[in-house]
């Protein structure tokens, strides 16, 4: 699997450049960049937004470090929690399409106080076993 057309022509999918030092001190287990992937919403409820059913795709990265899982959309964090059971155990993690797609599920009222509903996001990758064992393991 490439990179997205987005990534190769623009470079939109790439870690956000201050995180990068941050996450290198941390040091880097797993890192892909310019990857496809897609965000659902079903029956959200966020102040100021509503959505039954919402799809959007993005161009974006994942990174495990030592100390955490993080996952962007273009550069915005979708994820960034840190590797411990107790946060980790909060996402369901599975593997779609014969293990080429890494799909991350949470409860949004889990992170998000005055939000309701469920969010998937699923990142095309190679090694997505790889992503799913880290996120498992711990």
């Amino acid at each position: 699997m490439s990179q997205t057309i987005l990534y190769r022509l623009f470079g939109l999918g790439r870690l956000p450049r201050p995180m990068v030092p941050v996450l290198e001190r941390e040091g880097i287990v797993l890192r892909d960049e310019g990857i496809g992937g897609s965000i659902t919403f079903r029956k959200f409820r966020a102040p100021g937004r509503r959505s039954r059913y919402r799809r959007n795709w993005f161009s974006g990265s994942l990174v495990v470090t030592e100390l955490r899982f993080a996952a962007f959309a273009y550069s915005k964090p979708l994820i960034n929690l840190p590797v411990e059971p107790a946060q980790l155990s909060k996402l369901e993690g599975s593997l779609e399409k014969d293990g080429a797609v890494l799909c991350v599920a949470f409860e949004a009222s889990v992170f998000q106080d005055d939000a309701s509903g469920r969010v998937e996001c699923r990142f095309r990758t190679p090694r997505a076993r790889s992503y799913l064992e880290k996120i498992r393991s711990t």
